[in-house]
């Protein structure tokens, strides 16, 4: 690993676990043991780190999806992919991908072209898991498209804390997608 590749690394550790809003060049490299100096010096610009670090959690988030094993069927894929993203790794990733979103960087450039090769990476993810757990192939990225969405939307669901509550919207969108991929 290269020294680009090794802060990389570090600084997207660290908003995993601070978070991304409010994120300036001192106090991360002061955090990870390096000089802001350092950071534009491999990342040219705060812009172009915090990109970065948005396509290495989307490149994590793939690899947890990647990492997923195979489902019975749709309806338990779907299930599955959101016990995986209200814990660990995958949940941090999705949580950077939408303090991004909701601080307005993917709506405009630098991110925005970023944003959309990387969320054409993460779409790819998920279809290659639903198409692992029975998707057809001519229907599994209408079945993506609905499904990302949504589980975005249960993710960012600030109307309720009950997980029992968010647990059963889950699973009637696992039924609708279930629908899509055995529809005649």
């Amino acid at each position: 690993m290269n020294r680009r590749d090794d802060l990389l690394a570090q600084v997207t550790d660290h908003v995993l676990e601070h978070g991304l809003i409010g994120l300036t060049l001192r106090p991360v490299a002061a955090a990870i043991g390096t000089s802001d100096r350092m950071l534009i010096y491999h990342f040219e610009s705060r812009d172009a780190l915090v990109s970065a670090v948005v396509a290495e959690a989307t490149e994590r988030a793939m690899l947890a999806v990647r990492a997923l094993p195979a489902a019975p069927d749709v309806r338990t894929a779907v299930n599955r992919l959101w016990e995986a993203y209200t814990r660990g790794e995958l949940n941090r990733c999705l949580d950077v991908y939408c303090q991004a979103a909701a601080t307005g960087l993917i709506g405009r450039e630098p991110y925005r072209s970023d944003a959309r090769a990387s969320n054409e990476r993460w779409a790819g993810a998920l279809r290659d898991y639903f198409v692992r757990s029975g998707a057809p192939a001519d229907r599994v990225s209408r079945i993506v498209t609905l499904v990302d969405s949504a589980l975005y939307g249960f993710h960012l669901d600030l109307a309720t804390d009950r997980l029992d509550e968010l647990a059963q919207g889950v699973d009637d969108l696992a039924r609708a997608a279930r629908s899509l991929a055995t529809q005649a």
